[in-house]
């Protein structure tokens, strides 16, 4: 009795879940920024044949993975709590989710050590490193992803975190456009190092 109960519940959830799923389900940022690595991979490497991972496409197979992470959860509250990540990650084969770690990292480490998010971005043509300059002195090289074949497009920002820069060419900055913007960060962030 206790399974027909549960396997009813599970059924309403669903049900529920493919008309109400964005207000049952936590897709937050870790999610999103998820769904748009996969989805650039995706974009690059057809050949990888990745599967949707879109929101619609989640919530429309919903009756495959809730089963999977339901346990008692049987509230919006219990809900909430299910990873969404780790259901979107779940889609992926084994050899899949290595590609896509290997094609499209999460972060990439500057000179000062600091690991730096990138965020690839819906239809952008290259995913954005938005990093303070000071951290990039010493990086000879614009950052690469997709093993080494599509350059980052760095957001260079001030100490104060506003942009100064984009650039997907940074020794070129670096021997041009710099002494510039050093001029103006000089100015303006007198305390700061600026060689």
């Amino acid at each position: 009795i206790y399974e027909d109960v549960r396997d009813r519940i599970t059924g309403a959830i669903c049900s529920a879940a493919k008309k109400e799923g964005l207000g049952m389900f936590d897709f937050g940022d870790a999610v999103q920024s998820l769904q748009r690595r996969i989805a650039a991979v995706s974009l690059w490497h057809p050949e990888l044949a990745l599967p949707d991972v879109s929101t619609s496409a989640v919530l429309a197979s919903v009756a495959e993975w809730l089963p999977l992470y339901i346990g008692k959860a049987v509230t919006v509250a219990d809900l909430r709590k299910i990873s969404i990540e780790d259901v979107v990650w779940g889609m992926l084969t084994y050899d899949q989710q290595q590609s896509v770690d290997t094609l499209a990292p999460t972060h990439i480490q500057v000179p000062t050590g600091s690991r730096i998010r990138i965020d690839y971005r819906h239809g952008a043509e290259s995913p954005v490193l938005s990093v303070r300059l000071q951290e990039c002195f010493g990086l000879t090289d614009t950052p690469c992803v997709d093993g080494g074949k599509r350059q980052v497009l760095m957001e260079l920002l001030s100490p104060g975190f506003k942009p100064v820069q984009l650039t997907q060419d940074l020794s070129s900055f670096w021997a041009t456009t710099y002494f510039e913007v050093r001029k103006e960060l000089r100015r303006r962030y007198p305390k700061h190092y600026w060689p």
